[in-house]
């Protein structure tokens, strides 16, 4: 029953994204991607504060040893940061064809731009590879929450759903562009999303064999979580913008911080 929910929860959240992004950037419906961008904030910041956390810290696993992961994970994805901003820069300046580390992910469109949120201006095929290995990392993040509740891992489904929809809208834009249309961007992407699934199982095998190790599989998504809300998300939200845009800004993290903590409830009730 569990992988049965797994594999349900990681097709939703890596096919469906990339639906949901392809109807709002196909459908000229970008004005919302801050919306998205303010939603998904709220709900991976009050996912990992409210639901990850707590699982991993009612367990019997020590408070100094999981606060310790949490802080390496956040330095790690800190450092994988800078790393490929540099990889990135390097290629860019000196021309390289890529052809150590991410091979390929020169750019394509020399439009100068590093790559950061949905603002990906790599080839196509570097943006698909990068795509399925953050989607095998989101299908064993997502098992981690099923098997430790079902509740918990809708949550993180939803989660993960919502802070790739405006990822995916940028590499649909560069899929388009390599590709020639939006009908194989689109079927390119969402093959790449299936490989949540793939993570999901693998996931689910590895936490049946290592139940102890959860709580640490817990917090190391988070450090994810948190990591993407608070310096990929909310530096893209912070601009000068009217009283009536910062009121929906706020409105928007709010409603996703709202919508966890509802689900969240249920969760620690049961």
């Amino acid at each position: 029953m569990t992988l049965i929910a797994i594999l349900i929860g990681t097709v939703a959240a890596g096919v469906g994204s990339v639906w949901l992004a392809a109807l709002l950037s196909f459908a000229m419906l970008a004005r919302f991607t801050q919306h998205m961008l303010s939603l998904a904030a709220g709900a991976l910041m009050a996912t990992a504060f409210m639901h990850l956390l707590p699982e991993a810290f009612e367990s019997a696993a020590g408070a100094h040893e999981l606060f310790a992961l949490l802080l390496a994970g956040l330095v790690f994805f800190f450092l994988l940061d800078k790393a490929e901003l540099w990889h990135h820069g390097h290629e860019h300046h000196h021309g390289s064809d890529g052809s150590h580390g991410h091979a390929g992910h020169h750019h394509a469109h020399d439009h100068g731009h590093h790559h950061h949120g949905d603002e990906r201006r790599s080839g196509g095929w570097a943006v698909l590879a990068g795509d399925s290995v953050h989607a095998f990392g989101d299908g064993i993040l997502i098992a981690s929450a099923f098997v430790a509740d079902i509740r918990l891992g809708v949550v993180a489904s939803l989660a993960v759903l919502a802070h790739e929809v405006p990822h995916h809208m940028g590499d649909l834009v560069v899929l388009r562009q390599t590709s020639g249309t939006a009908r194989a961007a689109l079927i390119k992407v969402s093959m790449a999303g299936t490989v949540t699934a793939l993570g999901g199982v693998v996931g689910y095998v590895l936490l049946n064999r290592l139940e102890d190790y959860l709580p640490y599989f817990l917090v190391a998504a988070s450090s994810s979580f948190v990591y993407v809300a608070l310096a990929d998300l909310i530096p893209q939200l912070q601009k000068r913008l009217g009283m009536r845009q910062t009121l929906a800004q706020v409105a928007w993290l709010l409603a996703g911080i709202g919508l966890v903590t509802v689900v969240s409830g249920l969760a620690h009730r049961h």
